[in-house]
């Protein structure tokens, strides 16, 4: 009734990016081509390219960037997901 709220598909990038580069030894790679991101209603669908350093274990990493992803669309966008595909393409050293 007061009107709309939106909130840019950059926006979104951004909370995504910043919490999985929120995880220790995490890094997305080039955020403007490995980050895909898709919104249906108020659910949201998150696909991710991750370079981790070297020495982590990276099934821990990603587990945690899927949880830290999911957990600030929730808190900061008010969105569900139904997914945060996470894929480990590089290791920094």
């Amino acid at each position: 009734p007061a009107g709309t709220i939106t909130v840019t598909p950059g926006v979104l990038s951004q909370v995504v990016v910043g919490s999985a580069e929120s995880v220790a030894g995490a890094r997305v790679r080039r955020p403007r081509r490995g980050l895909e991101l898709a919104v249906e209603g108020d659910q949201a669908r998150v696909s991710v390219e991750l370079a981790v350093r070297y020495g982590e274990v990276l099934p821990e990493v990603a587990g945690e960037v899927q949880r830290r992803v999911r957990d600030a669309l929730r808190a900061m966008c008010g969105l569900g997901t139904s997914a945060v595909d996470v894929s480990v393409e590089e290791v920094d050293r």
